[in-house]
């Protein structure tokens, strides 16, 4: 569960706010304005909290939900005409899911075998479906409306949506937010300027970046950046 609202504040980009299609600018600040001040006085405040526990166990619980996103991505890696990509990602599933004790311990990754991560918006967007205006959505934050129409597709397709024991589901959901809340704690002073334009300029620029797979997208920062998402 990438897509939190704030994970886009870990991304610089040099867009122009006035170069990215936002409609609904109004609106969408209010809803921006909503999603801070849960952050601000609960999200944020937990994280705080979680960020005490030990480094080994945050390790293993953030390779335990990059390891559940493996079935979605290797699903998008054929969808993308990517089969050699998605042999390497079902079988990083595979392998951590058991020598990997479910996934706490990433084992794949020392056997050379690369993390990828791509979910359906990706997969229209390579099918030439345009982004459309973005959008500011409650609690999930910073989309556009081909990554919101693509959000139903990409929940049927993770392995928590399956999951028959509904408390259990949510556990794990809420769990996931908040590892991923803490870890954009250490990066957070990056954010500069309007929040607002620099959570929706961040989010197109990591997008594209996704969509090309970092192909002919150079920015260093980012490259640095997506590398922190998935091994801190």
């Amino acid at each position: 569960m990438r897509g939190l609202f704030l994970f886009s504040a870990l991304f610089v980009c040099s867009l122009y706010a006035a170069d990215i299609n936002d409609p609904f600018e109004d609106i969408n600040r209010g809803i921006f304005n909503f999603n801070e001040s849960v952050d601000k006085n609960f999200l944020k405040p937990v994280a705080k909290v979680y960020s005490k526990t030990p480094k080994p166990i945050k390790k293993g619980v953030t390779n335990f939900f990059n390891n559940l996103e493996e079935v979605e991505t290797s699903i998008n890696q054929v969808l993308q005409g990517k089969p050699k990509r998605a042999i390497n990602d079902i079988s990083r599933f595979i392998i951590n899911s058991t020598v990997g004790i479910g996934g706490f311990i990433d084992v794949a990754s020392k056997l050379g075998m690369p993390s990828h991560d791509e979910d359906f918006a990706q997969t229209l967007a390579l099918w030439g479906t345009p982004s459309g205006p973005y959008i500011m959505l409650p609690a999930l934050g910073p989309s556009s409306l081909r990554d919101s129409l693509s959000k139903p597709f990409s929940s049927f397709l993770s392995v928590t949506f399956h999951m028959t024991e509904d408390d259990v589901n949510l556990s794990l959901k809420a769990i996931d937010a908040l590892e991923t809340r803490e870890r954009l704690l250490e990066v957070e002073s990056l954010i500069s300027g309007d929040r607002y334009n620099f959570v929706k300029d961040s989010y197109v620029q990591f997008m594209e970046y996704e969509v090309k797979d970092g192909v002919g997208v150079e920015d260093e920062f980012l490259d640095d950046m997506d590398d922190f998402l998935i091994d801190q």
